[in-house]
């Protein structure tokens, strides 16, 4: 074998510019479809990503009516009861879950000012201890929620900057006092996510895909929420996944444990996860399926690359008649021949999907910087090209093997 590999070297040298165009369609056909295969990746990613974030791997679990979100501003659902604390207990225990969260939550809050400016479109948040690690928010100012806050209902407040820049544009908030529906709360410190991440937006589709408008929001400990809205109601759940792999199963799980607290069949109220993993998927298929198609287009290089090893390797059979004759004449054997040729077939592709790897690479990148489209270089992709390119040289190098190892030695040393 090694014998045959130097030979397929040494006839590939000495046909330096013939051996080269034979290998283009090799070199353009494995160079597309890494291209491709890169920018797909890339794509799927970057789709990935943006829906779910750098990684903090959060499946929000809220309740439904129908096919929409129930908003808790139409007053409480009938036959929804809160979650009791043995169901937070198994969510939080669930396998695959790093932790958890529960929360209510009012949108579009008009009532939240500090003296006569308003927070307009505000949110407010009823959180749990939890709530600040499992979403991934820090403190950059003041302190936040500890226990006794809790445990004694201390009337308090967190910022975040939105929030801040509205009702203190220039003054530090810690310390100072809003009001929430009339109710006056102390703020005790400014939140911000700890996490910089935000959506890529290349496109206007990409903006209306990725896009969530940003409410400026205020959390106070759950246990005053009925201060402010003069009544509990059932909570949503933002649960932490220990993978994003996990994240599906992990809000199915959870969903199932808090509909155990609703008995309105009628009604369609459900809680329901927020499969951020799914939807993911869904746009990657989308994607993946159009780009499918631009491989299968780009594997006729392949083809046609093939065809042209067939073809040179008829000649080199023709021209190297006289030495296949002597190699028989002097005891070679029909298999010995045939894999010399097969060798240099394959050696010949191989040399060209190595190089087709390279351009493909580069191919990648320059298609990045133009179109701003993100790639990302798959490994086994390359390796898959490699393999397949020498089983190119194999298949298309058969027949011209097979002519030359059934070359007759006496016919074959008649011809010079």
């Amino acid at each position: 074998m090694i014998e045959n590999i130097r030979l397929s070297f040494q006839g590939i040298w000495s046909h330096k510019m013939r051996s080269f165009l034979t290998m283009l369609g090799i070199i353009i056909g494995i160079a597309s479809i890494i291209s491709i295969v890169s920018t797909i990746k890339g794509t799927n990613e970057q789709i990935k990503q943006n829906l779910i974030g750098a990684g903090n791997n959060n499946v929000t679990i809220s309740l439904y009516q129908g096919e929409g979100t129930y908003w808790m501003d139409g007053g409480l659902p009938n036959g929804v009861a809160p979650m009791s604390e043995d169901q937070k207990k198994r969510i939080r225990t669930l396998e695959n879950v790093e932790n958890a969260s529960f929360y209510t939550e009012r949108t579009y809050v008009s009532g939240i000012t500090r003296g006569n400016t308003s927070l307009d479109s505000g949110k407010a948040l009823g959180v749990d201890l939890n709530y600040l690690s499992t979403c991934g928010y820090q403190i950059y100012q003041g302190r936040g929620f500890v226990e006794s806050d809790f445990s004694e209902i201390h009337k308090v407040v967190l910022l975040d900057d939105m929030a801040v820049l509205t009702l203190f544009p220039d003054d530090s908030p810690v310390g100072k006092t809003i009001e929430i529906m009339g109710e006056p709360f102390t703020v005790v410190g400014v939140i911000k996510k700890a996490d910089s991440f935000r959506p890529v937006i290349n496109s206007k589709d990409d903006y209306y895909t990725y896009y969530q408008e940003s409410y400026a929001t205020v959390l106070m400990p759950n246990v005053c929420w009925p201060i402010v809205f003069q009544y509990d109601e059932p909570e949503n759940a933002v649960v932490m996944a220990k993978t994003t792999e996990d994240m599906s199963s992990v809000g199915k799980n959870a969903a199932e444990i808090m509909n155990e607290s609703i008995t309105n069949t009628v009604d369609s109220f459900a809680y329901k996860a927020e499969d951020l993993l799914e939807k993911a998927k869904s746009l990657q298929d989308l994607s993946q399926s159009t780009n499918q198609q631009l491989i299968w287009i780009a594997s006729i290089s392949l083809l046609v690359g093939g065809i042209g090893v067939m073809n040179i390797m008829l000649v080199s059979v023709t021209e190297r008649t006289s030495e296949i004759g002597l190699k028989k004449a002097v005891g070679a054997r029909k298999r010995r021949i045939l894999f010399q040729f097969l060798t240099e077939a394959a050696v010949l592709t191989s040399i060209g999907g190595l190089l087709g790897v390279g351009a493909g690479i580069v191919m990648a990148q320059v298609i990045s910087r133009i179109s701003q489209t993100p790639v990302a270089i798959s490994i086994p992709a390359i390796l898959l090209s490699v393999a397949f390119s020498m089983i190119i040289g194999i298949v298309f190098g058969l027949l011209p093997s097979v002519k030359a190892a059934n070359l007759n030695p006496i016919d074959a040393l008649r011809r010079e």
